[in-house]
């Protein structure tokens, strides 16, 4: 009696284990399973794998689909969202050369407002577009082993006419060799939208400080301002999708760049975490791994 039972539960297991590794190999096929021949266990288990199987065809698909509706949306808005912006910079134009036109300063604050508006939208489809590219695992973060310093110094350089421009100073304190594992492309991306946001919620006359902190497994990048700070109860939500703080309502943004900022980190094996008091400014922590 023992000895029968020992049989059927050796052939059970292997039954499962057959069952198993033909699905992680992404051969397995319901119709191979005979249910009259399979024990009530093998069963449970044949409809279990199934159902896993298919759901995972049907996330592929999902995934296929977003892939091509973002393609399309991209696509599709590049070249209207380019022609409205210009011929909006030529309708201002025009306006500025008209000789004795009624109410050419509404006119020319009208065709302002609509290329301020027009370029808010092409920022947030460019936005989406990021996003859905980076959830959908459409792009593919590579990091690689290189230095941090031409990182540092290219987002520095971009930033520099909107720093001016807000009247606030930009300074680099960090020029030497330390390496990290990054995708430079998309680390950009995320270090350029906290320093966006940094000058962008700092007071004129005031500084933002770009750094490095070397740990022993991390390389920490600092991005320091000194401007409104942030609310203890609002940190866990401001890398959410689309959330905006009441205190920044009025500020040009649409939420997402400090999301996407964390899931690009997360995709390098880093993280991000930030250090704030309202009224004493911010300080947020771009962790890099550092590899072997």
């Amino acid at each position: 009696m023992t000895g029968g039972f020992l049989v059927f539960e050796n052939r059970t297991i292997r039954r499962l284990e057959q069952m198993l590794d033909a699905a992680l190999s992404g051969d397995f096929q319901e119709r191979d399973y005979d249910e009259t021949r399979l024990s009530r266990l093998e069963t449970k288990w044949k409809r279990f794998l199934a159902t896993s199987v298919l759901s995972e065809e049907n996330l592929n698909r999902e995934k296929e689909n977003v892939k091509s509706l973002v393609t399309d949306i991209s696509h599709q808005t590049k070249t209207p969202m380019t022609n409205i912006r210009l011929y909006a910079s030529l309708l201002e134009e025009l306006i500025g050369e008209e000789q004795g036109m009624n109410r050419q300063n509404e006119a020319l604050l009208m065709a302002g407002e609509l290329i301020r508006q027009t370029e808010k939208l092409e920022f947030l489809i460019q936005s989406l577009t990021k996003m859905s590219r980076l959830e959908s695992n459409i792009v593919e973060v590579r990091p690689i082993r290189q230095e941090v310093t031409p990182l540092l110094s290219e987002v520095l350089q971009e930033s520099i006419m909107k720093a001016e421009k807000k009247g606030v100073r930009l300074c680099q304190c960090y020029t030497g060799s330390a390496e990290a594992c990054f995708d430079y492309k998309w680390t950009k991306e995320a270090l350029g939208n906290v320093l966006d946001n940094a000058i962008k919620y700092s007071p004129q006359g005031s500084a933002v400080t770009l750094s490095v902190i070397q740990y022993e497994i991390y390389l920490a990048i600092s991005v320091r301002d000194e401007g409104i700070g942030i609310r203890e109860e609002e940190i866990p939500e401001i890398f959410g999708r689309f959330y905006r703080s009441e205190e920044v309502s009025q500020e040009e943004g649409v939420g997402i760049g400090l999301y996407l900022t964390r899931e690009i980190l997360r995709k390098e094996n880093g993280y991000v975490k930030v250090k704030s008091q309202p009224g004493s400014g911010s300080e947020f922590l771009l962790y890099l791994h550092r590899g072997q």
